[in-house]
């Protein structure tokens, strides 16, 4: 079997969860021969033990860290891009997205974070596979406010709000109908343990060690759904599968490393970015299963607090700057570059760190001239970019 699938982790602790995800593949009968590994690390982790983990598991696989990753920039051209890539971030999961560009055997990936597991019923790689291919009829999404609770299938008894959505669209009307759909390019699986909530809301459910006292489990999520066209929805990066073709419209976000520290929201972002270029070009996001166990490791709520604050304005407002954006676009790079021209120009002094929104869109533009340097494509002479399929 051919590698058509790069698997991506961020981890600088918990690579050895790797191991339960491979036994889960083996257990539902799933191809591990189709995967490639990529773990993104850091210079001071132990990446030897890493390699020593995959080799054991016989899993292709290749370990980055930061001396290795700027060697791969090096060898591929883009040194001058190097900065998109933020160190110590979880945004380093756009080298992952890089690597697969480069690489065009692989026409599927997998964001995976070290602190989960699969659930074991669940055939983690296949389903997620299953998604991708899906046609057919499931649920859709709406609501008054344009934006779907992922977790609002039982919200009426927990009340959670996932990290990233905005406070001004909660206490939202939800409204649900069926879907045809036939051109599915992301799956996003959900967590049971704990959930994926922001600092304020893990504060108001009382808990100082960053998880949250409220847990989720598996009677929480009743079946799949898609959020209407014109609806936004969280897109957490911990349990996720994608196509190549999103990978334009699907930067990481540059977190963290910013002179307004702003942190947190590299996988929200970027999820908002893709669902309007979904909406665009005709294309599904789909939400549910394989669920993940989120075993987040306790630590200081404030610490997070810190880490969020600085972009929480700035989250409220980022959909209604590109809601009406590149909507005569027919390819994701060129719906992400006019988002990106879009922030990259537009003035944000009313906001808190509001020059964030300039920086992001200037990096949103560059973004897309790295992926066309990986390719040798020149977009300035008008010269075609490098895959002919529609919408890549």
């Amino acid at each position: 079997m051919t590698q058509d699938i790069c698997v991506v982790v961020p981890t600088i602790r918990e690579y050895e969860c790797m191991r339960t995800y491979f036994e889960n593949a083996r257990e539902h009968g799933f191809d591990l021969s189709r995967l490639h590994v990529v773990l993104v690390t850091e210079d001071f982790c132990e990446t030897d033990a890493m390699a020593t983990m995959l080799e054991e598991e016989g899993v292709s696989g290749e370990v980055f860290d930061g001396t290795r990753r700027q060697e791969w920039y090096e060898e591929h051209g883009i040194d001058e891009y190097d900065h998109l890539v933020p160190a110590a971030s979880h945004a380093e999961t756009s080298f992952g997205l890089l690597y697969m560009w480069a690489h065009d055997r692989f026409e599927y990936g997998f964001f995976i974070d070290d602190d989960t597991l699969p659930e074991p019923e669940d055939d983690f790689f296949g389903r997620h596979m299953e998604n991708l291919a899906f046609e057919g009829e499931v649920e859709s999404v709406s609501s008054d406010t344009d934006w779907v609770n992922v977790l609002h299938q039982t919200a009426d008894e927990h009340g959670l709000y996932p990290r990233g959505y905005p406070y001004a669209a909660m206490d939202e009307t939800v409204e649900t109908s069926t879907e045809t759909v036939d051109d599915v390019v992301a799956s996003q699986g959900l967590w049971t343990n704990v959930p994926d909530l922001d600092a304020v809301r893990i504060l108001m459910d009382g808990d100082l060690q960053g998880q949250a006292q409220t847990r989720t489990s598996r009677s929480d999520f009743t079946g799949d759904f898609v959020a209407a066209e014109g609806n936004y929805l969280t897109v957490c990066s911990m349990n996720l599968a994608f196509k190549r073709e999103v990978i334009p419209a699907f930067y990481q976000l540059p977190m963290d490393d910013n002179e307004w520290d702003v942190g947190r929201f590299d996988d929200i972002w970027s999820g908002v970015f893709l669902k309007r270029a979904c909406d665009v070009l005709g294309k599904t996001i789909y939400n549910g299963y394989p669920l993940c166990e989120h075993n987040k490791a306790p630590r200081s709520t404030f610490d997070d607090l810190t880490n969020e604050v600085a972009g929480l304005e700035l989250n409220e407002h980022l959909y209604e700057i590109i809601d009406d954006v590149g909507g005569d676009a027919e390819t994701y790079a060129d719906v992400f570059e006019a988002m990106g021209r879009e922030l990259a120009a537009g003035d944000y002094e009313s906001y808190n760190n509001g020059a964030f929104f300039n920086y992001v869109g200037e990096h949103m533009c560059e973004w897309v001239d790295c992926l066309d340097a990986l390719n040798g494509v020149d977009r300035s002479t008008g010269s075609p970019e490098p895959r002919t399929a529609a919408g890549n």
